[in-house]
């Protein structure tokens, strides 16, 4: 952070998710520690590179900087371009109307997702309970004496004896 205190376009902070930092990392999705992300403000990315040193430096000075905006038209490819374009012919109306639906639709997601787990978790539990009650009920049906009597037989076999 010390190194890039002073850059013009790269910020790098450190914020306590467990204190008065919680509602900023509630906002940008940040649900473990450590969290890196990085980008614009508003529209913050996860980091998914490696966590040395040099790997994070070597991100910063390859990766961090102004980015394809509203603010930046000139980084942009004709796509981005183009997209942006259109998005900024919309009324703010349209573009809150739009961004409460992607996040109503990010919230149904983790919804769904924390109810399927909690399913999954109770069928995951059930099936455990039913293994060891299977288990359980095999070892008291004799299955350690019968292991048992195949070891004594293996290691005193018993002579056949031919009657005629």
């Amino acid at each position: 952070m010390a190194e890039y205190k002073d850059h013009p376009s790269i910020l790098i902070a450190d914020i306590d998710c467990t204190t008065e930092g919680k509602p900023l990392c509630n906002a940008h999705g940040v649900k473990g520690y450590p969290t890196i992300k990085y980008g614009d403000p508003n529209a913050l990315e996860d980091y998914k590179g490696g966590r040395t040193l040099s790997d994070l430096k070597k991100f910063a000075s390859e990766s961090l900087g102004p980015s394809c905006g509203p603010a930046n038209l000139d980084l942009c490819d004709d796509d981005a371009k183009a997209e942006l374009e259109a998005l900024m012919a919309l009324s703010d109306e349209d573009i809150a109307s739009k961004i409460s639906e992607g996040t109503k639709k990010m919230e149904d997601a983790e919804q769904t997702f924390k109810s399927e787990v909690e399913k999954l978790q109770a069928a995951y539990q059930q099936l455990m309970a039913d293994k060891e009650a299977a288990v359980e009920e095999v070892n008291n049906s004799g299955l350690g004496m019968l292991k048992k009597v195949r070891a004594y037989r293996k290691s005193n076999p018993v002579e056949e004896k031919d009657e005629l």
